[in-house]
């Protein structure tokens, strides 16, 4: 896996998920953007893998996903009080950080995610057609 294939899904992940939270909420925080990458970098790893099925790949992106969203949760509302975001009214919660409810939506998005990183793999993997080169004059024989 090249450098250019994770920094292109980490900017994919950065600005669709800040225009997502820009047109949901009306707004977005820094760090989410910064999230936002990481985790469509993330999923991109998970589906490099050739064999992974769909239903895995979004178990997977949920589970990382919803432990990336605790870590920064903890980190920007409990430690840096920015109050990102809150889940405290949302049923099952976790400190208000994570929510069961959240981690079924983050389930469903990672379809189209995971779909678009399979895409950007196989764009960004695809080999150049190796046309028959024509001998320079000076290479024919004489």
């Amino acid at each position: 896996m090249k450098l250019s294939q994770l920094l292109f899904s980490f900017l994919m992940g950065f600005f669709c998920y800040s225009l997502i939270e820009i047109v949901m909420r009306g707004y977005t925080h820094w760090t989410m953007s910064l999230t936002g990458g990481l985790v469509l970098m993330i999923i991109y790893i998970i589906n490099s893998r050739s064999s992974i099925t769909l239903i895995r790949s979004c178990i997977a992106g949920t589970l990382s996903i919803t432990a990336i969203e605790l870590t920064v949760g903890i980190f920007d509302n409990v430690i840096m009080r920015w109050n990102v975001w809150d889940y405290s009214d949302m049923p099952f919660n976790f400190l208000g950080q994570i929510c069961i409810p959240f981690s079924c939506l983050w389930f469903v998005l990672c379809i189209p995610a995971s779909l678009l990183c399979r895409r950007i793999g196989r764009t960004l993997n695809r080999q150049p057609v190796n046309k028959k080169a024509v001998p320079i004059r000076s290479e024919q024989p004489l």
